[in-house]
């Protein structure tokens, strides 16, 4: 081990925060981290949203479900995918020539983009003694959640990030077992079975021990059956196309 592994193998979603605040040093060392992040053809098709103002965040805390603690955080931070950036680069000396800034492939190095800077942000945060949490629900209003932060086309709200110093210290959440995601030379598709099965086990015992042990727990295939048969966020596909995305 060594203090940077040591640290990701610590993380937990932190939902609670104390009073203390985020320096802006802080914030801007967070996200210079977080452009360091690897990128595709250096595109850098991202930007990120920091939002302090109670309204404001009060209002994304509805709009994203009603989720309190993007209120309660000190800094709510929503990453973006931005073509629009590029756009406005790369037209200027096109010539005339097409461009193909709605193609699907963009859209996935944007949204990638976007991941992997956010991941930056929040092991650097967390190397601060800050904590995080993602907030994927920004994509439950979308249009309206973009409205209130002003995006323009081609950029949507991948997701949102809590940001502040914890106060509560949860359980780190048992992942699946490495033999269920490391695959060595092809994928085993004969071992999936199995390691879901040995998951299950694993994250009943974790849900039961966090609900105090006195109730039955379901196991993670069940959360994920239930998950599957929900109709979530099927407007993305038609707002994301609205925006100029995802065309061809």
């Amino acid at each position: 081990m060594n203090e940077t592994i040591d640290l990701l193998m610590k993380h937990r979603s932190i939902r609670k925060y104390s009073s203390r605040e985020v320096t802006e040093e802080q914030l801007q060392r967070i996200v210079q981290a977080a452009q360091m992040a690897s990128s595709s053809s250096s595109v850098q098709a991202y930007s990120v949203i920091a939002v302090t103002d109670p309204e404001q965040k009060q209002t994304l805390s509805v709009l994203a479900g009603n989720q309190a603690y993007i209120a309660e955080c000190p800094v709510f931070l929503v990453w973006c995918a931005d073509l629009y950036r590029l756009k406005q680069a790369g037209e200027q000396h096109l010539d005339g020539a097409e461009s193909y800034i709605d193609s699907t492939e963009n859209f996935i190095i944007a949204t990638v983009d976007a991941s992997l800077a956010a991941q930056n942000a929040a092991v650097a945060a967390e190397s601060m003694g800050l904590g995080i949490v993602y907030i994927g629900g920004v994509r439950n209003q979308i249009a309206e959640f973009s409205e209130v932060l002003q995006l323009p086309e081609l950029v949507y709200p991948v997701f949102g990030m809590c940001l502040g110093y914890p106060d509560q210290q949860p359980d780190v959440r048992p992942r699946l077992p490495l033999e269920g995601v490391l695959h060595r030379g092809t994928y085993n598709a004969s071992s999936v079975q199995e390691q879901v099965a040995n998951y299950d086990n694993t994250y009943t015992a974790y849900m039961q021990a966090r609900s105090g042990g006195g109730k039955p727990a379901a196991g993670w295939s069940q959360f994920m059956a239930k998950r599957l048969a929900e109709p979530v966020r099927l407007h993305m596909k038609d707002f994301l196309q609205h925006r100029g995305m995802m065309r061809r």
